[in-house]
């Protein structure tokens, strides 16, 4: 059977029953549809087999002058929750675009990149390219040297958003910092360690401020030391490592400014 336009005024019923979301009598929404699915959208040969209730694929229709290039544009909000037996409860193969929230009731898994802009909220383990948000965040990559092995590295913490800059010094008594440290750095939590190579110098840290720490030696011996400059971010709120309350909700600064593991 081959209709050309269709045109319905009133709703548009595919398959057995009245669906009560979609009103009845007097409270019947005009212009609704409702169909039992499931439903292919696009290329006929995109499926080879029932993936999902509703499943989208590139289009290819030719009377198409304007090749959308997204399988799936969204605007507004989208909500999807876990499936109730079947396979998915939405398949899409192509890129989606979506203008507005999305909120996801169970597991979602990303296979390839991700773009975001703007913050990812998550109550639970977020796994990335080897990287796992938990309480203890750790590193996981195929081993450098060793073939058939991996390599596991924790991160390490402390009661402070701190940095660090190292190296050695030679000759020399001035260690230049790093240029975006004045901007980077709270000058006043700035702590260095000195280790003198090969004999005791008797080095001190004669004074400091945002781009240098200048050292000294005993009776102008040449230095030649390693060191570790440390110091504390200045472009964000200070950490308070310790607060009172029993959960992350409770914690007096802003939370928006860390990941966290609830």
């Amino acid at each position: 059977m081959h209709f050309a336009d269709v045109e319905c005024g009133k709703r548009f019923f595919l398959g057995t029953g009245r669906p009560i979301a979609l009103g009845i009598g007097d409270d019947e929404i005009r212009g609704s549809a409702y169909m039992e699915g499931p439903v292919q959208m696009g290329t006929a040969d995109a499926f080879s087999s029932v993936l999902g209730t509703l499943m989208i694929g590139r289009e290819k229709n030719e009377d198409d002058k304007n090749k959308p290039p997204r399988s799936l544009w969204v605007k507004g909000n989208t909500r999807l929750e876990g499936d109730d037996g079947t396979p998915n409860a939405l398949n899409i193969t192509g890129n989606t675009t979506q203008v507005g929230d999305t909120n996801t009731t169970g597991n979602l898994t990303i296979s390839g990149n991700t773009s975001q802009n703007g913050s990812i909220t998550a109550s639970g383990e977020v796994t990335a390219s080897g990287i796992t948000l938990t309480s203890r965040k750790a590193f996981d990559i195929p081993h450098p040297t060793k073939k058939g092995y991996r390599l596991r590295h924790i991160c390490l913490e402390g009661p402070e958003a701190g940095v660090y800059f190292r190296g050695k010094l030679k000759n020399d008594k001035i260690i230049l910092l790093p240029e975006y440290w004045k901007k980077l750095v709270d000058v006043d939590t700035i702590t260095v360690q000195l280790q003198p190579i090969g004999a005791h110098q008797d080095i001190i840290v004669r004074r400091w401020d945002a781009e240098k720490i200048e050292l000294q030696s005993k009776s102008g011996i040449p230095i030649h030391c390693f060191y570790h400059v440390y110091g504390e971010r200045q472009d964000g709120e200070y950490l308070i490592s310790e607060y009172k309350g029993e959960s992350i909700d409770d914690y007096p600064g802003d939370n928006s400014q860390y990941s966290h593991n609830r």
